[in-house]
Parts: C-alpha cells; structure tokens; sequence
C-alpha cells in the first residue's frame, strides 16, 4: 500500500513538471501574456489591458526565453517587424525591462518630429483630426487631442496629442541603423521612447519579444484589481476583451 502511495505522488509531481514545460514551451515559442502598466501607448493600450505577444512573428532570439540566457546571437527564423506593428522589445540599456511601443521606423529610415507632425524619410506624415479624448494614466484625467495618423504604406492608428510644442514635438532627424528599428508611443507627449536617445534609443532587432496581437482581459485599475472578481462587472472594460491590437 505505501508503495502505490508513493507511486501516486511521483506520478503528480510528473505532472505538474509536464504541465510546467508545456507552459514554458508555449510561452516561449507561442505566445507570451503581457499587461500594460503606464499610458504610454493611449489610446491603442490602456493601462489594465493584458494582452498576448506573437513570439513567432519576428521569429527567436535570446530574449523569446525565459530570463534571457545568453546562448546564441542573432534571431533564429527571424523577419523584420512590418512599419505600424505595436511590438513587445527589451529595453537596450536594461534588458530585464519590458517596453511596448510601436515601430515607426526600420533600417536605414529617417525620423523626424517637427511640430509634433512625424516625417519620415523626408516627407509629413499625414494625420488627420479625430476629434477631444478624455485620456486616464493612473490617477490623472486628461483632455487631449486625437489624431488618425496614416503611415507610409498606408496603415493607420491613431495617436493622442496634448499640443505640438511639447519637449518631443521637435526633435533632431534620426537615421535607423541596420539591425535596428525606431519605436514611438501613440501617446507622443507622455511616452519615454526612441526619441530619448540616452534612455532607450535605437531598439536592435534582437531585442525583439514579439508582436502584440489581441487583448484578452481589460480591467480599469481605479475601480478594482484584476483579483478582486466581486468588481468586474463594473470594473472590467468589456468592449475591449479579445480586440485586435492594431
């Protein structure tokens, strides 16, 4: 009798270990949660939002595992990331931080902000006006000005602005390196991104987790936290479960 015991407790904790590498396996070959802390990317992500990155979408680096080992170089299967994708990458001077921004620019562009218009390779980009956004980031409430911006290529998203004179709505023209691309928040004026050269700057291709792709859960963080399942019903953001990240 206490060897089947026994047998019935290895037999569990083969289980468990299974369920383990299996977990570890999706997440890091498949698909990977993330939630959004700040409000950088408004209105695109909301702080509260949770959502799966595509590991597969710009194929594998060092950093598509856990805790990063360093044993290889370079992307496995890699793709460049297409201009508009919203993109999960570790931050170049601390890879230990998550960042997710939208990739503006690829290899060998030029990018400008002048006026708080973007310009790429020379030309405007064009945006057109959407109308007052009453944006939330954290405790604060904010009126701010929405934009459709329309890519070269023709992809839109739209973009929050509070005015065109603020501290990166002018900035020096950046040339893409190769190996690299150039990310900027929806939330120009609030975001920490390729812009501030000596806080994040350039993003090399290896640092790349993936592209975010739908949104699964959505919880207003002033209302309650994602555990406290009393409060959903007024608290969950229901319009937006399983949306499209575009």
């Amino acid at each position: 009798m206490a060897k089947k015991k026994s047998g019935g407790w290895l037999e569990s904790v083969k289980t468990i270990l299974y369920a383990g590498l299996i977990a570890i396996g999706i997440r890091t070959i498949a698909f990977e949660p993330f939630n959004i802390p700040s409000g950088s990317m408004i209105p695109t992500l909301l702080v509260g939002d949770y959502l799966f990155v595509s590991k597969f979408s710009y194929g594998y680096s060092r950093y598509s595992m856990p805790f990063g080992p360093n044993l290889f170089s370079g992307r496995i299967l890699g793709s460049m990331p297409e201009r508009g994708d919203v993109a999960v990458f570790k931050l170049p001077r601390d890879p230990s931080q998550d960042y997710i921004k939208r990739i503006i620019g690829l290899p060998g562009d030029r990018i400008q902000v002048r006026g708080g218009v973007l310009h790429v390779n020379g030309q405007a980009v064009r945006r057109e006006p959407m109308g007052p956004l009453i944006a939330e980031d954290r405790d604060s409430r904010i009126s701010v000005r929405q934009f459709r911006e329309i890519l070269p290529g023709g992809r839109a998203h739209a973009i929050v602005e509070q005015s065109d004179d603020m501290p990166l709505d002018n900035t020096q023209e950046f040339r893409v390196p190769e190996g690299h691309v150039f990310a900027m928040g929806d939330n120009r004026d609030n975001s920490l991104d390729s812009r501030v050269q000596n806080a994040v700057g350039f993003i090399p291709v290896e640092n790349l987790v993936g592209r975010a792709v739908f949104i699964f859960f959505s919880i207003d963080g002033n209302r309650a936290s994602w555990w406290e399942i009393w409060a959903w019903p007024m608290a969950v953001r229901w319009g937006r479960l399983f949306s499209a990240v575009r």
